[in-house]
């Protein structure tokens, strides 16, 4: 070897030396797990290095190893799996605070159990206050009919009582509280609603869609302190199952006030994309706000809209009637009222670079919506919209294609294909449940799909998400080999569709979805490894320790 080539080896190897002093040492180590990264390019690892908010490195133990300094915080992960932080692309998340709290009907088995909870409920609340929330389902009940206002109105004759099923497309009212609200036999339901009335034309107590605006208007809002402490209960509840995002949708503007105020204070502890109601488009275009605008910890710029209803409710918009509700095709949401409104709507917040989140669920729901987008692309000429119909549940044949032509992501709530996997084949038939919750089809036509779980409609629960995905077992028992099993998805399609899916439908892969060097250190350790247990078992596995940019948020 010559004298100049040694000297220039002598001089590398000294930068090398040089460069391995100066590299810090990482702040937090994770090792010796089994980790499924969600990055094609790398797929599995055992550990992570994290510096500061970020992964720096992802490899073996012995690679990751050489960043251990002696403040380095090591977390031994067992063997276990470690994955990205869930990222829920659809969630109501103070009321899902506010949910933990209040009043829960979704296990009264009977019209008695119901009748009773609210009777304890009133014994607990004081005079003058409402009681909401509720989250009842009349299809555990034999017969499965809608409760009406006689039901409680013996037991809160001076209570206000206005109580949500669960798919938050239908209330009951008592008869106090359609007295305060002043609905009576002469009242006119909305356009997109409707007052459920009796055989004499008395309402029911029963308000379907945007009837219940016709409540909510006399209901008392939040106080500012009530709805930080529902925030804060969401934010403690979503580590504690491994959420590490969540997509909020429909919040009101004194929502996104308190996650401004928590994120000032560094108390945000898990990343908010904030889509409030469509109507108010102006005020973020007006000033600039674009979709995905904003910090690490809370951003704006998408709009979210309603298309129709809810198969529950009998309120999702068909094409053709319901077979168990043949007079009905279903509703078109108050915002359809008139359709050309809402088309002027979407033209000019798309025109403003703001994303639509657009709520659609009926096939004709569905395909009225996807028409709409087109005529904003005959306005606006393309570009990278990443437009979202929130559900997807129900489709024609024809508009899986369009889904795909246009770009459009399939944002999904797995859960409810089990829970509507109960009822859904009586209300819509045999061939229509065929296109129903359509995971597989979507995947086959090269649509993206986006998993959530639309808390508080369905539990803020991502073991059960993807077990819904995987079985397709309705949660009544019938279906343990899968409710149209055609549809199942695998376990990594499932865990895609919610990380990397759900980054992609909010313009943030490139931060987060992966456990990739260079994306926010947002991970979740498991009790189990899903991609080896019996699928029937994923809903049981726990969150052992949820991390948000390299802080421990959760820990069992």
């Amino acid at each position: 070897m010559s004298l100049r080539r040694s000297a220039f080896l002598l001089l590398m190897l000294s930068f090398t030396a040089c460069f391995a002093e100066e590299r810090p040492s990482a702040n937090t180590i994770i090792t010796n797990a089994h980790i499924y990264t969600v990055d094609a390019n790398h797929p599995t690892a055992e550990s992570v290095a994290i510096l500061g908010d970020k992964i720096v490195a992802v490899g073996t133990n012995a690679e990751i190893d050489a960043w251990r300094g002696e403040k380095t915080q090591v977390i031994d992960g067992r063997g276990h799996l470690l994955l990205p932080g869930f990222n829920d692309a659809h969630v109501h998340f103070v009321p899902g605070g506010q949910q933990l709290d209040s009043i829960n009907l979704r296990e009264a088995a009977t019209p008695e159990a119901f009748k009773q909870t609210v009777a304890d409920r009133v014994k607990k609340t004081a005079k003058g206050e409402w009681i909401t929330g509720g989250d009842w389902d009349e299809q555990k009940w034999n017969p499965a009919v809608l409760p009406t206002k006689e039901l409680i109105d013996a037991v809160s004759p001076e209570t206000p009582v206005f109580v949500t099923r669960y798919d938050g497309h239908i209330s009951l009212a008592n008869s106090y509280a359609l007295k305060l609200a002043g609905i009576t036999a002469k009242t006119k339901a909305p356009a997109g609603g409707e007052i459920v009335r009796d055989k004499s034309g008395n309402p029911t107590g029963v308000l379907k869609d945007a009837a219940q605006g016709l409540m909510y208007a006399k209901i008392p809002d939040l106080t500012h302190d009530q709805r930080v402490r529902a925030a804060k209960r969401a934010l403690a509840h979503a580590a504690s199952v491994g959420v590490t995002s969540v997509q909020d949708m429909n919040p009101s503007y004194a929502d996104i006030a308190v996650y401004s105020e928590l994120a000032e204070k560094g108390e945000l502890t898990t990343r908010i994309y904030a889509a409030p109601m469509l109507e108010g488009w102006n005020d973020f275009a007006k000033i600039g706000v674009r979709r995905a605008w904003g910090s690490p910890y809370l951003r704006f710029g998408a709009m979210k809209t309603y298309a129709d209803g809810s198969l529950g409710a009998t309120t999702a918009y068909f094409f053709e009637p319901y077979t168990d509700a043949p007079n009905s095709r279903g509703l078109l949401s108050e915002e359809m009222h008139p359709i050309s409104a809402e088309r002027e709507r979407l033209i000019k917040a798309d025109a403003a670079h703001l994303q639509i989140c657009a709520h659609a669920i009926g096939d004709a729901g569905i395909s009225t919506m996807l028409d709409l987008f087109q005529d904003v692309v005959k306005a606006n000429g393309t570009y990278d919209r990443r437009w979202r119909i929130e559900h997807s549940q129900h489709l024609a044949e024809k508009d899986f294609q369009r889904y795909a032509d246009l770009g459009v992501i399939a944002s999904v709530q797995p859960y409810h294909a089990i829970d509507d996997g109960r009822f859904a084949e009586k209300r819509i038939g045999s061939d229509r449940i065929k296109r129903t919750y359509a995971f597989r089809t979507f995947l086959d036509n090269h649509v993206r799909l986006a998993f959530g779980t639309d808390w508080t409609v369905a539990p803020l629960a991502p073991m059960w998400t993807i077990y819904a995905a995987v079985t397709r077992a309705t949660l009544d028992g019938k279906n343990p080999d899968g409710w149209v099993p055609e549809q199942k998805l695998k376990v990594s399609e499932a865990v895609e569709a919610y990380t990397m899916g759900s980054a992609y439908a909010e313009f943030q892969e490139n931060v987060k979805g992966s456990i990739t060097v260079g994306k926010y250190a947002d991970m979740v350790l498991l009790s189990d490894d899903i991609f080896k247990i019996q699928p029937a078992a994923i809903k049981d596995v726990q969150v052992e320790v949820t991390m948000v940019g390299g802080k421990i948020t959760y820990r069992k």
